[in-house]
């Protein structure tokens, strides 16, 4: 009987895996012909001539471009700088939405008192802030951050903040019921229900940045992709403007898959539809 509920238990354990491997290569594959459709479309693009080839280098002139770029050591020094303002700007603006967050859902008083401000401020786009960092901060890197760092916040803000006034307030009257205190009720009630949204939060906030990026190193900046990008405009070279477009694109891709590998591990025990 226990040879039989072993040999059962690894049956089962090994459907499992080669599922989850069935799954992992139906993505790659998927996740590979996405951008497989997308190159196409762009040499098609220029081989009929929709747009000027000028205008529009090829995939090969710009995997060049990055080539040599990387070989020269410049590349690297742009990714490094843009990749560092983004995590210091989202790093600084989630850590404030989320105790601000917390803050505003959980006191009614609060959130009457801040909500109007708030959605004041977040109409505002981050571009419109660039001026006056300028004058506030100079032109160093203290305006490029803080300029990500309020692009990051007010959107991981009402996000945390909404989901935490939408949560059902019957399992906060059920722990009070079974005589929980308010440490116990946030750690294993409210904290477990928000740890998705605050999920969703970074990984809106990482969107944000990144499309704030380019207007932030607009502020006199010598290294960065946004830098890299301008210098590019400015000499009339398409394939390193091109090429920052990508890099963008590939490394907010990155840190979003990274950020959804987080949430796989601590989002386990939720169902979900895919």
């Amino acid at each position: 009987m226990a040879k039989q509920q072993m040999r059962s238990f690894e049956d089962s354990r090994l459907l499992d895996q080669e599922k989850r491997n069935k799954e992992t290569y139906r993505k790659v594959l998927y996740f590979c012909a996405s951008f497989g459709l997308m190159l196409v479309v762009w040499e098609s693009v220029r081989a009929v001539n929709l747009v000027n080839p000028k205008l529009f280098p090829s995939v090969f002139q710009v995997l060049e471009s990055g080539v040599r770029m990387w070989s020269e050591g410049s590349l690297q020094a742009h990714m490094s700088a843009s990749f560092m303002r983004v995590l210091v700007g989202f790093s600084q603006g989630i850590a404030m939405a989320i105790v601000l967050g917390f803050i505003i859902g959980w006191f009614r008083a609060a959130r009457m008192l801040l909500d109007p401000v708030i959605n004041f401020f977040r109409a505002l786009p981050p571009i419109a802030l660039i001026p006056l960092m300028i004058i506030f901060f100079g032109i160093g890197e203290t305006s490029k951050v803080i300029v990500l760092t309020y692009a990051s916040f007010f959107p991981a803000l009402v996000v945390i903040y909404q989901a935490l006034v939408g949560l059902d307030p019957l399992y906060i009257r059920a722990a009070r019921a079974l005589g929980a205190d308010n440490f116990e009720i946030f750690r294993k009630v409210i904290l477990p229900q928000l740890v998705p949204h605050i999920i969703t939060a970074c990984r809106v906030s990482l969107g944000v940045c990144w499309a704030t990026l380019v207007a932030a190193e607009l502020i006199a900046a010598q290294k960065g992709i946004g830098a890299m990008m301008v210098d590019a405009q400015n000499f009339f070279q398409m394939p390193p403007l091109v090429l920052g477009i990508i890099l963008i694109g590939t490394i907010s891709l990155a840190m979003d898959a990274f950020v959804r590998r987080i949430e796989q591990k601590v989002t386990a025990w939720q169902e979900k539809l895919s």
